[in-house]
C-alpha cells in the first residue's frame, strides 16, 4: 500500500526517473557494442615446486594366480572348496566320478595279466624245444655213426668183392646199406635245423609278448593315473578366487584341460598392471614410489613401487600400451583381484624453479597469419620455439605497454599439468604473461557468438 501511495503521489517522477535508467542502459549497451578492443587473460610467472607424474589406470591383480583344471573328463561328484575358501597345496578341492576310470583299471590289471601268463607259456615252450634239440642233436650224432660204420663196412665188402670173395649181391646190399645210412643222417639234420628255427621262432615270440607286457603296463599306470586325476588338488598353498564348476556338471578334457578352479597364491603381496603409453615408458623408472587410488576407498591412497614394463605391447585403435607391473603389499586383504586402480607415477620433481603457466604456452594471438610472422621476425623467435618445438623451446606472450603483445622464447622441462619449468628465457618472477583473449561482439559478429568468450589456438587465416 505504500509503494501505490508513493507512486500515485509521484507519478511523474518515477516516469521519468525510469525512462532516464532505460536511456543509460540503451547507451552503456551502444557504448559496449562499439567498443572492439581485445581484452586479455593473464597470469605471472611463479616460482615454486614441480613433480611431473603419468596418469594411468590399471587393475589389480594377485602376485602369483595358479588356474586348475581337469585332466580329465567325467561329472562333477563333490566340490569341498568354494569362493574365498582358504586351500593347502595338496587339499583334496573337487571329486570327479571315478566309475569309469575304476573300471579302465580293472581291465588293465586284466589285460596285463593276461600278457605274463602268456610270457610263462612262451617261456615253458622254449624249455621244451630246447629239450627237443639236444635229442635230435644226440639222434643225428648216433646216425653219423652208424653212417660211417656203413661207409666203412662197404669200403671192406667191395674189397673182398674185387678179389671174388663175396658176391655182387653182398656188395650192392652193403652199399645200399652205406646209402641208407647217409640219407639217415641227412634227414636227422634236417629235424635238427628245423628244432632250431621253431627255438629262435620261440624266442621271438617270447620277446614279443615281454614287450606286451610292457605295454600293458604302461596302459595300467596310465588307468591308474587316470584314476588319480579324477581327484583334484590344490596345487598351491592360496585362497580360491574363482570356481567355475557345479556338482553334477560334466566336465570335457578332450581337446584342453577346463579350468575348474583359480587359485591366488598370496593376498597380502599384490601388483596393479597399469597401462601406459608408449610416450610415457621413456620417463617411468624402475624402482619409483607410485600411489594409486581405487574406487572402493575413495578418500584412501596406497603405495607402490615400479618394478618392471612388459615389453609386450598392446595396441588398440591404433594407440600402443605397456604393461607397468607396481607391486605393493595388501597386508589387511583391503584390496581384491580385480578392482580399477587409478595411478599415479612420479617421473621428474623440480625444487623452487620458475613455472610458467600451461595456458601461456598454448597461448597464441587471434591475428593474421602475415602480422603473426612479422612479429616473430621482429623479436627473433627462432623457428623451432614456433613450429616444431624441438628441445623444449616454446613462445610465450608478454602484455607490453599499450596493451601491446611481445612474443619471448622459452625453453621448458618438465610439468605437472598446470605449471611447465622454464629453463632458459627473457622472463622474470611475477612476470604477467597472456593465457587467453576475449573480444567484444561488435555489430558485425554473428548473433551466435557471445561476448566475453575467451579466445585460444592459433591465428585466423
Amino acid at each position: 500500500m505504500a509503494i501505490r501511495d508513493y507512486y500515485q503521489k509521484h507519478k511523474r517522477l518515477t516516469t521519468l526517473s525510469a525512462i532516464c535508467l532505460l536511456a543509460l542502459l540503451t547507451l552503456g549497451m551502444v557504448l559496449r557494442a562499439r567498443s572492439g578492443d581485445p581484452r586479455y587473460l593473464t597470469a605471472t610467472v611463479q616460482r615454486g615446486d614441480i613433480t611431473a607424474t603419468v596418469q594411468a589406470t590399471g587393475t589389480i591383480n594377485p602376485l602369483t594366480t595358479v588356474p586348475v583344471g581337469s585332466y580329465v573328463s567325467g561329472t562333477v561328484g563333490y566340490i569341498f572348496a568354494d569362493f574365498n575358501t582358504q586351500v593347502q597345496a595338496g587339499q583334496v578341492v573337487a571329486q570327479l566320478d571315478p566309475a569309469i576310470y575304476e573300471a579302465q583299471v580293472i581291465q588293465a590289471r586284466g589285460n596285463l595279466a593276461n600278457a605274463q601268463a602268456n610270457v610263462q607259456n612262451l617261456e615253458a615252450g622254449l624249455v621244451a624245444m630246447q629239450a627237443a634239440i639236444q635229442t635230435n642233436e644226440a639222434n643225428l650224432a648216433r646216425l653219423q655213426a652208424s653212417a660211417a660204420y656203413a661207409r666203412t663196412n662197404a669200403a671192406r665188402v667191395a674189397d673182398l668183392f674185387k678179389q671174388g670173395i663175396l658176391a655182387q649181391d653182398q656188395n650192392d646190399l652193403t652199399q645200399s646199406t652205406a646209402d641208407q645210412a647217409e640219407a639217415q643222417v641227412r634227414a636227422g639234420q634236417a629235424i635238427l635245423n628245423q628244432s632250431r628255427a621253431q627255438l629262435n621262432q620261440a624266442k621271438a615270440q617270447l620277446l614279443q609278448a615281454r614287450a606286451q607286457v610292457e605295454v600293458q603296463t604302461g596302459v595300467l599306470k596310465q588307468a591308474e593315473t587316470n584314476l588319480r586325476y579324477t581327484t583334484i588338488l590344490s596345487p598351491i598353498d592360496g585362497t580360491v578366487v574363482a570356481r567355475n564348476i557345479t556338482v553334477g556338471q560334466s566336465v570335457a578334457a578332450s581337446l584342453q584341460a577346463p579350468n575348474v578352479f583359480t587359485i591366488a597364491q598370496d593376498l597380502t603381496r599384490m601388483q596393479v598392471y597399469a597401462k601406459t603409453d608408449e610416450s610415457d615408458t621413456g620417463s617411468i623408472k624402475i624402482g619409483t614410489d607410485v600411489t594409486f587410488q581405487v574406487d572402493a576407498f575413495p578418500t584412501e591412497t596406497f603405495h607402490g613401487r615400479v618394478s618392471t614394463i612388459r615389453l609386450n605391447a598392446y595396441t588398440v585403435q591404433n594407440v600402443v600400451t605397456y604393461d607397468t607391473v607396481i607391486d605393493f603389499e595388501n597386508a589387511e586383504e583391503k584390496l581384491r583381484p580385480g578392482e580399477t586402480a587409478y595411478v599415479t607415477i612420479p617421473t621428474g620433481y623440480a625444487s623452487n624453479v620458475l613455472r610458467v603457466p600451461n595456458a601461456a604456452l598454448r597461448f597464441t594471438p587471434d591475428m593474421p597469419r602475415r602480422d603473426l610472422e612479422a612479429l616473430y621476425t621482429h623479436y627473433m623467435i627462432p623457428p623451432a620455439a614456433r613450429t616444431s618445438h624441438l628441445g623444449g623451446m616454446q613462445v610465450v606472450w608478454k602484455l607490453a605497454p599499450g596493451k601491446k603483445l611481445e612474443p619471448v622464447p622459452v625453453k621448458v622441462g618438465i610439468t605437472d599439468y598446470s605449471f611447465t619449468q622454464l629453463l632458459e628465457g627473457n622472463l622474470k618472477e611475477a612476470e604477467v604473461l597472456v593465457t587467453g583473449q576475449e573480444m567484444e561482439r561488435t555489430a558485425a559478429q554473428p548473433q551466435g557468438q557471445f561476448p566475453g568468450a575467451p579466445r585460444f589456438g592459433g591465428p585466423r587465416r
